[in-house]
């Protein structure tokens, strides 16, 4: 599935309770934590202690760990729950039907010290084999942003971008995508002419300023 070196595996199970008892959550997100997943599995350690790499500015270690699921979706609040708990910078991989799905987010350090993740990326649903993920980089912080190109794919533009400046323009152009969707549907249902001209004139406008960031 991953072909990282042997001297990253750590292979420790997690217990579901332990995440829903520590971290601060409601009754629904229990019931997600019991119903939507089978068994967590802390798969990987990366940090220069386990690979070839140097220390990195902001990234200390990437820990790759495994969510087995009941079904083949997962709840969007519970990879930001465990991010937002864990100091260090996750990749997510789901596992469901014989499949895998890589997931990770952007994360940044806040103004407490602790992380926030930000826009969260993920593959296609492969077979494992299918899934393959290089340790591309010459320090934590830029093996980092190479998982995010990975996954990311073309979302995050040219390699040459800052990667921040990258993540800003991919939730800008989401951003612009929502908002067309929105008004071709209102120019659909709308009967007054004078009202389809003006939502037309919003959409053009919307429209150039997203050929603009592309």
């Amino acid at each position: 599935m991953l072909d990282l070196p042997r001297s990253t595996e750590f292979g420790k199970r997690i217990p579901k309770q332990k995440f829903y008892d520590n971290l601060r959550v409601n009754a629904e997100l229990k019931r997600v934590f019991v119903e939507q997943i089978d068994r967590i599995l802390w798969r990987n350690k990366i940090a220069p202690a386990t690979v070839n790499v140097a220390e990195g500015e902001t990234v200390e270690e990437i820990q790759v760990i495994s969510i087995q699921l009941n079904q083949r979706e997962l709840d969007g609040r519970v990879m930001p729950l465990i991010d937002r708990d864990i100091p260090y910078h996750i990749l997510f991989l789901l596992e469901y039907g014989g499949e895998v799905q890589a997931w990770i987010g952007y994360k940044e350090r806040a103004k407490n010290a602790a992380f926030k993740p930000e826009a969260y990326y993920h593959t296609k649903w492969l077979p494992p084999e299918d899934l393959n993920l290089q340790l591309d980089g010459l320090d934590m912080d830029t093996l980092y942003e190479g998982f995010l190109r990975q996954i990311a794919g073309e979302r995050l533009g040219d390699a040459n971008s800052r990667i921040r400046e990258a993540i800003e323009c991919d939730e800008r152009r989401q951003k612009l995508e929502r908002a067309i969707a929105v008004l071709e549907k209102k120019v659909r249902r709308e009967k007054q002419f004078n009202r389809q001209v003006e939502l037309n004139s919003q959409l053009r406008r919307i429209k150039k300023e997203l050929e603009e960031l592309r």
